[in-house]
């Protein structure tokens, strides 16, 4: 019997990050796979900025969250060990969403075969690529356009705004926690320009925004309301001062957006099956040929996770983060 570790939630913490106990990583013995299953020990794992939110209960909420007694999970990749299933064949590469565990079994619908050099990296499989794909798709960016981009840096903005340049922006600013990540924004990742909210964020924006890339919220969405030209768009994929704080927070001026004509898009990822294709397609050819830079921080080992987790919500990290086994 083999055995292996996974983490899983003990108790839904009364803070956005959990106390110790709340979580817990505990060896389990490994389960042979049952026909139809395969058995895939986990070689990289993504580390979500949702992961601290979904240890609360969202049941108010049409988002998915973990049950107490049970593993965490996230999306993962790794190397099939055994196969009982006919279309996966131990060898074979794949990816899933039964990270936080060093060994995934399950049936073998839910693992997708990887090819291994459609990225540089196995672990750009992992990336926020196609929530940065999907969010300026929604964004409908015209040719020319100045499109601001928060949380610059980290998985999903540091691409964000390398597409929106592919896509034809004209100019493409940053939003970022550190200097050093200003930097990072305008040398590495093409960047227009890029600041540091810490310094104040309205005054840095300046005006005649056509499309803000939102995965903060707060201060930074009300300063983008009114950066913003009449019948601007503005994509969220997430609420970063929020998670962090544990505070709802909003912008105090909405009456601007009724005046200015402007939309406001939520989204996820899968509601849009439409565009993976599309994706699978595009962004593979631009990683592949340089034009797009995915950077990651890699963090090993599962007793590390958690750890990353805060670290990430907390911009402790530059790009994606993902965690080696």
């Amino acid at each position: 019997m083999r055995t292996g570790r996974l983490v899983r939630l003990v108790s839904r913490p009364a803070q956005r990050v959990p106390d110790p106990g709340d979580v817990e990583l505990v060896e389990v013995d490994v389960r042979d796979p049952a026909h139809g299953e395969v058995l895939v020990r986990n070689l990289y794992m993504s580390i979500d900025p949702g992961a601290l939110l979904r240890m609360s209960d969202l049941s108010a909420l049409d988002i998915p969250h973990f049950e107490t007694g049970e593993p965490l999970w996230s999306d993962a990749v790794g190397e099939v060990v055994e196969s009982r299933y006919e279309g996966l064949a131990a060898g074979d590469l794949v990816w899933h969403r039964y990270g936080w565990r060093d060994y995934a079994v399950g049936d073998g619908r839910q693992f997708r075969r990887l090819d291994p050099h459609a990225y540089p990296s196995l672990s750009h499989h992992l990336s926020f690529g196609v929530v940065a794909y999907i969010g300026v798709e929604l964004a409908r960016i015209r040719p020319g356009d100045t499109v601001l981009v928060s949380s610059a840096a980290g998985g999903v903005g540091s691409i964000a705004g390398q597409i929106a340049r592919l896509r034809g922006a004209g100019r493409v600013i940053g939003s970022v926690g550190s200097p050093e990540k200003v930097r990072f924004a305008v040398e590495t990742l093409g960047y227009d320009a890029a600041f540091d909210y810490h310094d104040g964020i309205a005054p840095q924006i300046g005006g005649e925004l056509d499309v803000y890339f939102d995965s903060v919220g707060g201060e930074h969405l009300e300063a983008a309301i009114d950066a913003l030209r009449p019948r601007g768009r503005i994509v969220m994929c997430g609420q970063t001062e929020q998670v962090r704080s544990g505070v709802p927070t909003g912008p105090r001026n909405m009456l601007t957006v009724v005046g200015k004509r402007l939309s406001i898009q939520g989204f996820y990822t899968f509601d849009h099956p439409e565009l993976m294709p599309k994706f699978e397609e595009e962004f593979t050819h631009w990683v592949r040929t340089g034009r797009i830079v995915v950077p990651e921080t890699v963090v090993d080992g599962l007793e590390n996770g958690v750890d990353a987790a805060v670290g990430q919500l907390t911009g402790r990290f530059t790009g994606k983060v993902v965690l080696r086994f």
